[in-house]
């Protein structure tokens, strides 16, 4: 829950110590405990005693002072020094304050409304205040939580309008690069890439299609390497390298008042090997390499350093892949349709399948906050797995019961074919994404209509 670490500045003994004076008390003790254990000669030798290492009883010692993983001690030691000093370090785990609010049933959903938008398919925190999302209807609004309110953002237009005729299919991605001064999302055209400068969301660059483009299809998912490269994977089977500089220059716009964007080439194309229609992409820290899924049951890893394909392994279950997240460890997430696959980094063997408690709802988000996945399932539910004690996480309130989160019903346009849906099923809307704030104590749920035909949106607050 905590830990607290004391940093030596100088040495590991005090200033009056001496190598003499040290020696003389170690044989004054070793004396000590010799006369103690003298015997006579006469008695069994049925019990004999050992001395302990002087070295490793100090080393112990040492390690009992350096460390410490109690709470209480997290909080004397700032009191007293304030959150930071360079003598002690200071830490608390970043799930503590989600796991006792999701174990004491403390969430409760504020509903937004988003109009007759269609589908929300990503999200991210752009800070402690604002969220913001893309849709199947081709925008991208930030919303305010305080104000509650709306704002739109214009989508960048490429030089020329290229790809697949239905080539606004939505806007699938938004990734925030480390040091959040970029956001990268789609374009007009749902095959290009756009990048945005924070916080202002002043436009930034445009990668387009064409010739020299990257993809001829829709961009499904992107991810960051660092706060300069961009990965990104498209339904055409082709995963794309971008390098985005911050300072590109900006050419003279007409109107002064009228913010303009440089056009970019991707640095390196490559087909995924073995992949039908990339659908979701991620960067794994910890071993340096970008996981893809794709749509035929492949999981396929990437060299980050050289840009190369290393391996592609089919996996247990090829209904439904359709997102992947990655823990700070290296474990990876496959959301299928009745269960969340956990895959060993190191051999891509499966460490567990996490069974839905909801049968064929099919896992449409995923994500990890330390030692918790949190899964959004296509029937409006919010599951939370416990990865330390290895199952669901249940509510302290009643033990019986497992932690989950119910998503209201949304908007959907009430046409002829979803009246006679909804006659005969109970609707519930498909959680296409999530994700939590800064602190961890506010989620952010949005998504839609689960079948394709539908029109209409979903979108939550928990606090």
């Amino acid at each position: 829950m905590a830990s607290s670490r004391k940093i030596t500045i100088y040495g590991n003994k005090p200033a009056c110590a001496s190598s003499a004076r040290l020696e003389e008390r170690r044989r004054a003790a070793a004396a000590a405990r010799s006369e103690k254990d003298r015997k006579p000669d006469n008695k069994p030798d049925d019990f004999i005693r050992y001395e302990d290492s002087e070295e490793e009883d100090e080393e112990c010692s040492m390690q009992a002072v350096k460390y410490s993983n109690s709470f209480v001690d997290y909080l004397n030691i700032r009191e007293r020094n304030g959150s930071y000093n360079a003598i002690e370090r200071l830490r608390v785990s970043c799930e503590h304050g989600t796991r006792h609010m999701l174990t004491h049933e403390m969430f409760k959903e504020h509903n937004i409304k988003l109009g007759n938008m269609n589908k929300v398919f990503c999200s991210q925190w752009l800070s402690d205040r604002q969220v913001v999302f893309g849709t199947k209807c081709n925008k991208i609004m930030v919303y305010d939580v305080v104000t509650q309110k709306l704002d739109q953002i214009p989508s960048l237009v490429g030089r020329r309008e290229q790809g697949p005729a239905d080539g606004q299919c939505g806007i699938h991605a938004a990734q925030i690069n480390p040091s959040r001064s970029l956001l990268a999302t789609g374009a007009r055209n749902s095959s290009e890439v756009a990048v945005y400068r924070l916080p202002t969301m002043d436009p930034v660059c445009l990668g387009e299609v064409g010739e020299n483009g990257a993809h001829g299809d829709w961009v499904f998912d992107m991810c960051w390497l660092d706060d300069q490269f961009l990965v990104s994977g498209s339904r055409d089977t082709r995963i794309a390298l971008w390098r985005i500089r911050d300072e590109l220059p900006v050419k003279e716009a007409e109107a002064t008042d009228v913010p303009n964007y440089k056009t970019i080439v991707p640095v390196s194309v490559k087909d995924c090997k073995s992949a039908q229609k990339v659908r979701a992409i991620t960067y794994n820290k910890a071993f340096e390499e970008v996981a893809a899924l794709s749509l035929n049951g492949f999981i396929h890893i990437w060299n980050a350093h050289n840009f190369k394909q290393k391996l592609s392994r089919k996996l247990p279950s090829c209904q439904e892949n359709v997102c992947l997240a990655v823990q700070d460890t290296g474990m990876y997430a496959v959301g299928c349709r009745s269960y969340t696959l956990l895959l060993d980094p190191r051999t891509l063997q499966p460490i567990k399948k996490v069974p839905s408690r909801y049968s064929g709802c099919g896992i449409r988000s995923a994500s990890f906050l330390g030692d918790i996945l949190t899964i959004g399932t296509g029937v409006g539910v919010l599951m939370f797995y416990d990865l330390k004690a290895g199952k669901y996480m249940e509510s302290s309130l009643n033990q019986t019961r497992t932690v989950a989160l119910k998503a209201s019903k949304g908007w959907v346009y009430p046409d002829e074919e979803f009246m006679d849906v909804i006659q005969h099923i109970k609707y519930t809307p498909a959680i296409y994404t999530h994700c939590y704030d800064p602190s961890g104590t506010r989620l952010f749920t949005a998504g839609g209509p689960l079948p394709a035909n539908l029109y209409g949106n979903y979108a939550g607050l928990w606090q």
